[in-house]
């Protein structure tokens, strides 16, 4: 699936920052916590809680962030539709990342296990 340059730009310039207190309200208003969400956020991108911690304060862009990130060899078996957009159809990697941390983040609200999020098999 294409997506528009201008989508594919407003993804790049979103900060984590500005997504993360909307991570927390939705997995914790489903009874996960906040140490699942690191969980899951470490396993996609490589990252620890003290690196995601200072991105955040950081507000480093979705472009910085998943550019230094070392995305998880199993991440592409993530898959389904997220904000209208089939995960493994997506043809622009940054894009296709930030989706794919949409969905282990949904995941994780919809009370999926854990092993489940995290592709073990």
């Amino acid at each position: 699936m294409n997506t528009t340059p201008e989508h594919d730009q407003k993804m790049a310039k979103l900060t984590l920052a500005s997504v993360w207190p909307h991570y927390i309200t939705k997995i914790e208003k489903k009874g996960r916590t906040l140490s699942e969400l690191y969980e899951v956020v470490t396993w996609l991108t490589g990252f620890s809680k003290q690196d995601i911690d200072n991105r955040i304060a950081a507000k480093e862009t979705f472009e910085t962030f998943f550019q230094d990130a070392k995305i998880n060899a199993n991440a592409h078996l993530i898959t389904g539709v997220i904000c209208g957009y089939r995960i493994e159809e997506i043809t622009t990697p940054l894009t296709q990342q930030v989706r794919y941390l949409d969905k282990v983040v949904d995941e994780l609200a919809k009370g999926r296990k854990m092993e489940k999020i995290l592709r073990q098999v």
